[in-house]
């Protein structure tokens, strides 16, 4: 066999430019149950020591049923990398830009997460363009958790020629 491998061609698909997405695509990204070392990890990283994140007694005189997750714990389970949406876009991606999340209800440790990006808007530039995804979560009781918005910078397949000058006018 004399193939040629490329490393370039080693993708899991062909990537999707500006102009090849559409309003309504979703991305899913596969479900994770909050664990304690999940939430042990968090705290961590964070460095937010509240107990409302991890003392269980705490929380119970709170009036919840255990640990209760961290927002941006919750947010973070949105990242689009953990599903196919990078893949999809490939090389065209030029950078996540904006994030925004409202906390719906709480999140706790043993329940399980499923989030979905969901293109809302298209906003196309001359050379690029900004893909914005609705970010939704939602617990296993089908109880909505999260609602944001993901900001992406995507390169066009094609961009736009460069405006020319007309007479008097600056190029």
């Amino acid at each position: 066999m004399s193939e040629t491998f490329d490393p370039a061609n080693h993708r899991m698909c062909e990537p999707s430019w500006f102009e090849d997405l559409e309003l309504g695509q979703e991305f899913y990204i596969n479900s994770r149950t909050q664990t304690d070392a999940l939430f042990a990890s968090f705290q961590l990283t964070s460095g937010d020591n509240h107990p409302i994140h991890y003392d269980v007694e705490y929380c119970k005189r709170q009036g919840h049923r255990g640990l209760l997750a961290h927002g941006l714990q919750v947010m973070a389970q949105t990242a689009a990398g953990a599903g196919i949406f990078p893949h999809v876009i490939g090389e065209s991606l030029i950078g996540f830009i904006e994030a925004s999340a409202k906390f719906l209800a709480p999140v706790y440790a043993g329940d399980t997460l499923y989030p979905l990006l969901t293109i809302s808007e298209l906003r196309p530039g001359r050379t690029t363009g900004v893909v914005v995804c609705r970010a939704t979560v939602h617990n296993q009781d089908g109880v909505q958790v999260l609602e944001g918005s993901h900001s992406y910078l995507v390169k066009k397949r094609h961009p736009d020629p460069k405006p020319t000058a007309k007479p008097g006018e600056d190029a």
